[in-house]
């Protein structure tokens, strides 16, 4: 018998719908929905971790719209989902959740979702120099190609289509959906605060946990709290948002199987409200937070850029076991990992926005438009500047051929000068016998005529071009 063993390697369990993390193959990830958010955290969310999504823009939902996602890419891929809300008001907004088009694959619906970007036709493509064919298309986003293969892991959802009924009524009767009541938790309590209905709610979510470990042990649990801090919870206190996200942090940690994804209340989502410094205290209490910041707040910064929608600002990443985070290392959109391969040689971070197509949301680099953020390329002349026609001023055309690149009009503005009246100074009651010589002086100056004060002023069509 021979004593040389073949090497197997250990088969592990894949759970639905993760897989391990590109920087440590004991960390498990799963994915948030959005491909491009995914990038931005290092491949996916991790388990026992949780992501915290900030938008301070009353007028829009972003956040709830990466909520939906969230809760969306769980029931896709065979994950029990876990609600927190009024249970009337969970059961609709699920119901507003987005879907994936079950007859049309994947990939066709990738291709369909990048609106405008490649050609229809090989006719179409612009001809350019045969050395620059090789290269890459400049691309503000991740490619979405490595998703196709595995399908459970991210699905592509479709912002037109909402879940079917039947498969929310299949996830509640199989206990796929879950909803915790959190007004009946505040009602029950009403003179206690909301500390000890904090501490309630964070119980009935361990409860929920708990019960899971012995019916479902491979199955894990998404956590989706939409709207902390909205009408629902009463009055919040920074110290109580605090306290909770510290509480579910260590329940997280306990549960390996589980994550969860909060969106903020508008009201809570600026410093404002919690004191300088509130932001990096969220910040230190969780272990992702970014802020989707809106354009619609601001006008100016929606036409510098027409085509985003708001910023990103990253504060804090998921880190498990780790003291560098695995988005430095392995984001595409953040380019930080060309500095680690550079020796740390590289501009620094990426700037990012977001936009919201018809059928899906988008996280990418942001970069200037055409000619530093026009639009479109002017072909027209500005107007030229109009001439008010006044008697104290000059105007002198200079004449301009009409192939130079653009027209030039100089004014001369004449300033009137107040004649200076001298008065004749007695010589005998001012200076006596020897003031004849200043008299006659003056009376010279006095003659003297005095030049005008010219102004001379350049009017072009075109005052952001020059002409060498």
């Amino acid at each position: 018998m021979s004593s040389f063993k073949r090497k197997s390697t250990s088969k592990t369990e894949i759970l639905p719908g993760t897989r391990p993390s590109p920087g440590s193959i004991t960390n498990i990830i799963t994915s948030t929905g959005v491909p491009s958010l995914d990038d931005i955290l290092g491949g996916g969310l991790p388990l026992s971790c949780s992501l915290v999504v900030a938008a301070p823009d009353p007028h829009s939902s972003y956040g709830e719209l990466v909520q939906k996602t969230f809760v969306s890419q769980g029931l896709a891929c065979t994950q029990d989902v876990l609600v927190v809300g009024s249970n009337q008001d969970a059961l609709e907004w699920v119901k507003g959740c987005m879907w994936f088009h079950s007859s049309v694959s994947s990939h066709s619906s990738l291709e369909e979702g990048n609106e405008g970007q490649e050609p229809e036709n090989a006719e179409q493509k612009i001809k350019i120099a045969w050395r620059y064919e090789q290269m890459k298309q400049f691309q503000t986003t991740v490619g979405l190609a490595s998703y196709v293969i595995s399908e459970d892991f991210c699905r592509t959802f479709d912002l037109t289509t909402r879940i079917p009924s039947s498969t929310i009524e299949k996830a509640l009767k199989d206990g796929q959906l879950i909803t915790c009541d959190v007004l009946d938790i505040f009602d029950s309590i009403p003179s206690s605060g909301p500390i000890s209905a904090i501490h309630k709610i964070i119980a009935r979510i361990e409860d929920i946990l708990s019960q899971r470990s012995s019916k479902k042990p491979n199955t894990p649990l998404r956590i989706c709290i939409p709207g902390l801090g909205n009408h629902i919870w009463d009055e919040l206190r920074s110290q109580d948002v605090l306290r909770f996200f510290h509480q579910l942090r260590s329940l997280l940690r306990r549960n390996p199987l589980a994550c969860a994804s909060i969106s903020l209340d508008p009201r809570i989502s600026t410093e404002a409200w919690g004191g300088p410094g509130w932001i990096q205290k969220l910040g230190w209490m969780c272990d992702g937070l970014i802020t989707l910041d809106a354009f619609t707040t601001n006008p100016s910064l929606s036409s510098l850029f027409p085509s985003h929608h708001g910023m990103v600002h990253i504060h804090t990443l998921p880190s498990p076991h780790t003291l560098l985070s695995p988005s430095d290392r392995f984001s595409t959109l953040r380019g930080l990992s060309a500095s680690v391969s550079e020796g740390g040689n590289s501009s620094g971070e990426n700037n990012l926005a977001f936009k919201c197509t018809r059928k899906r949301l988008i996280f990418e680099t942001m970069h200037l438009d055409v000619e530093g953020g026009v639009g479109e390329r002017r072909i027209t002349p500005a107007p030229v500047t109009n001439v008010i026609d006044n008697s104290a001023h000059v105007s002198t055309a200079v004449p301009v051929s009409e192939t130079s690149l653009a027209s030039v009009k100089i004014e001369v503005e004449l300033e009137p000068v107040a004649e200076v009246k001298v008065a004749c100074i007695s010589s005998e009651t001012a200076f006596g016998n020897i003031g004849g010589s200043v008299v006659e002086e003056a009376q010279a100056r006095k003659q003297r005529p005095k030049k005008p004060k010219k102004t001379v002023a350049f009017f072009s069509d075109r005052p952001d071009l020059y002409d060498f």
